[in-house]
This record gives structure tokens, sequence and C-alpha cells, in this order.
């Protein structure tokens, strides 16, 4: 067992305190306050940053709010005709009234909308090559320094054959590749060991994506054939998309949640 895990056992046999949560929702209400106290006192640079900051987070908001928001519709009135004229002008016209109506099913779509791009871990640490690749010496007198060797995790497909020591430039060691990954469902709040279809996107760059590595906060696509997902049309999910939470080459194994 790892040392300095000695908060988490007491939590696990122990519980927490009594009134933690209540303490820890009286401490977030707090904390708006504090903040914009903080804020409204920084000045120079710092000042600054803090108000580029805050007018992303601001103007993010208003667009996932705007997204939610109600729309107001036409709809055709259906009222009898009353006795008496109608001046020309209105002969062609159809009397409209403007309500808003939103059905259950627009709803849910600008929902998804709003959160299609959304992920748990909305920013991640660069990878730099140094890092990512080490350089392989290679040759009669070790001149030759195009191969290089992958030090993240990685992932190859069931098929997958080496290339000859000669013709190959990346080098993924075996004790670096995985096929299979602890999805955590963030609504059943259960986590389920599947297998991994292959790596959709890595945030580093194309090339770590096509070379399926996965570092953290790489999208990968999961089996999740054996939960029973099913489409609301009826149709069995195959595949779904999940991010990486963990840094693989540290942990041995992979972590992710499921973008539902």
């Amino acid at each position: 067992m790892p040392q300095g895990n000695y908060i988490e056992e007491h939590r696990k046999r122990y519980g927490r305190r009594f009134d933690y949560f209540e303490r820890k929702r009286k401490k977030e209400a707090r904390s708006v306050h504090e903040n914009a106290k903080k804020f409204q006192n920084t000045l120079g640079i710092k000042g600054k940053m803090i108000a580029k900051k805050r007018y992303a987070e601001k103007a993010q908001l208003k667009k996932t709010l705007k997204m939610h928001d109600e729309t107001p519709s036409r709809r055709k009135v259906n009222d009898e005709v009353q006795d008496g004229a109608v001046p020309a002008y209105l002969l062609d016209r159809e009397q409209t009234t403007r309500a808003k109506i939103l059905s259950n099913t627009i709803k849910q779509k600008r929902k998804e909308k709003a959160g299609k791009w959304e992920v748990p871990l909305p920013k991640v640490r660069p990878v730099a090559e140094d890092e990512m690749f080490k350089v392989i010496r290679s040759g009669k007198r070790k001149t030759k320094q195009w191969k290089r060797m992958i030090t993240k995790a990685t992932f190859v497909g069931p098929g997958f054959t080496r290339k000859p020591p000669k013709y190959e430039r990346f080098i993924r060691p075996s004790g670096l590749r995985f096929t299979k990954a602890n999805v955590t469902h963030p609504e059943l709040k259960c986590s389920f060991n599947l297998e991994i279809i292959g790596v959709k996107k890595n945030p580093n760059g194309l090339m770590y994506s096509s070379l399926g590595v996965m570092t953290k906060g790489t999208i990968i696509e999961v089996n999740v054939s054996e939960l029973g997902l099913v489409t609301p049309a009826g149709k069995v999910v195959w595949g779904k998309y999940a991010q990486v939470t963990n840094d693989p080459e540290n942990d041995g194994c992979i972590n992710a949640v499921l973008l539902v």
C-alpha cells in the first residue's frame, strides 16, 4: 500500500464527521463572495488576467443559457371569425398569436447541443516530444537517430504486427500497450472494465492520435455492448466515447469517464 493514504483509510473505516456536508455547502456558498472580494482588490497584471478569465467564463455561461432558453414561436389562432368587414391589407393574412412553446424533444436536442463538446477534463497539461519519445540509437556506430520509443501508454488493434526492426520508425513497448479501460458511468455511479475499440483524439496532436497514444485527457472509444445501452429508436449501442482521467504510464491502468 502506498504511503500517505492514511486520510482515505480513516474515512473508509470511520466515515466523515456528521456536519461535513453542511459545512462544505456553507463553505462553497461563502467562496463566491470571497472570490468576488479578492478579484475586486486584485490590481495590475494579475487583475487583468483574472478579469480576462472571468469574462471568458461568463461568455460561455451566457452561450449555454441561451441554448437552453425558450424561443417565441407563432401558432395559428383557432378563434371563430368575427362578423364584420376585414381591411383589404389583412385579407391574405392568417391571424397568429405568439406563444412560448417548447416540446420535450426540442429541449432535449438543445441540451445535447449545449453539452456536445463538454468533457470532464476541458484543460490538460501539454506533453512535449522529449517527454513522449525516447531517442533510440541504431546502426553499427550508433549514429542513426531516427528511431523513437514511445514512453506513454498506447493502444494497438487486435491484428497488430510489428514491422521489421530495420523499417520500424516508432516503437510501442508491449509493456505499455493497453486493451482495456476502467470506465465510470457518471449517472449510474458504477465502473466497468471495458475493451478499447480505438483512440479518437489525443489533445496533444494528430500524430499521437494516429499512433494510439493515451495520455490524460485523451478521448477513446470503448465497447459498451455488455452494458445494454440503447438509443431512443431501440437499437443497441455498440461503442461510446470516454475521456482518460489519469496518467496511465504512472498508474499501470486506464481510468476513464464515459461521455453521455
